[in-house]
């Protein structure tokens, strides 16, 4: 399911996301109170991401890791590189430019 294509509200996006989450979690025959113990990551939080989608990043990854699904992260942001042979390479930017006043 495309995120962007269905989704239009933020809240939408975050409540698909623990829905799967919570699919991925139930298939592996894992409990809520199993997972949080496993994690590092509090019942409560677990519960209430899985209910409203709301979490802090870094228990996301720490539920994501200890279901083995780590690898998912790959795909947020990635960058499209352009591959042109004949354009010199240039530097990553490390900071956004200023905006004029």
């Amino acid at each position: 399911m495309s995120l962007v294509n269905n989704l239009i509200s933020p809240l939408d996006i975050r409540v698909s996301i623990a829905d799967r989450f919570k699919r991925i979690r139930l298939d592996q025959n894992v409990s809520q109170e199993q997972l949080a113990e496993r994690s590092g990551v509090s019942l409560g939080s677990l519960r209430r991401f899985e209910s409203k989608g709301e979490i802090s990043l870094k228990s996301l990854v720490r539920l994501a890791i200890s279901l083995n699904r780590a690898q998912d992260f790959d795909l947020l942001f990635q960058i499209e590189e352009e591959i042109d042979l004949f354009k010199p390479e240039s530097k990553l930017r490390q900071r956004a430019s200023r905006g004029t006043k």
